[in-house]
């Protein structure tokens, strides 16, 4: 039997509530670190909601969830010229955490699957793959820098966040306990 799983409207409100979330600490407070010559670090806080809400609610959520904030935040306050491979690393902050967390909800009980470990793995994957690899790119083909040239300080941002962001997921989360469907 098909079985198709909706969206509820109270999914769809959280999920709201992250992307305005989002876009204020993406756009309005965060840190520009100047790299090889051109502000390409922005130390900001902007994915912690897209994350929060590929755990909480899935990766279809996430994505959506990114997709909105990374659109609707550049209408509002465009840092740049749209490129569309950072709507892609949006959508990414969002779904590789769902997908992870979706992948161990085999283990039972809410704190076994929202453990610190868990949530540092998710948060370690997809800053690897998102920051550092996609974004990374992103950035060298649209300012003509190298690669490797902007991945060291990328990376030493990254030793920083990792820690700091599944800390403060961690910490949410037990506290969102009795927002999720």
């Amino acid at each position: 039997m098909n079985k198709k799983r909706k969206i509820s409207v109270r999914t769809m409100v959280k999920a709201g509530f992250l992307v305005a979330i989002s876009i204020v600490m993406t756009r309005f407070a965060y840190i520009m670190v100047p790299l090889a010559g051109v502000s390409a670090l922005r130390i900001s806080f902007g994915e912690l909601p897209l994350m929060l809400s590929g755990m909480m609610f899935g990766p279809l959520v996430g994505g959506l969830t990114g997709l909105a904030a990374d659109i609707i935040g550049f209408l509002i306050n465009p840092q740049g010229p749209y490129h569309p491979g950072f709507t892609l690393s949006s959508i990414l902050w969002g779904v590789i955490p769902g997908v992870i967390m979706y992948s161990l909800k085999g283990k039972k009980g809410y704190d076994k699957l929202f453990s610190f470990k868990n949530i540092i793995l998710s948060v370690a994957v997809v800053t690897v793959v998102v920051s550092l690899g996609l974004n990374t790119y992103w950035l060298s083909t649209l300012f003509g820098r190298g690669f490797f040239i902007l991945l060291p300080t990328r990376f030493l941002a990254a030793i920083i966040s990792i820690p700091l962001n599944a800390i403060i997921i961690n910490y949410l989360l037990k506290y969102l306990k009795g927002f999720i469907d």
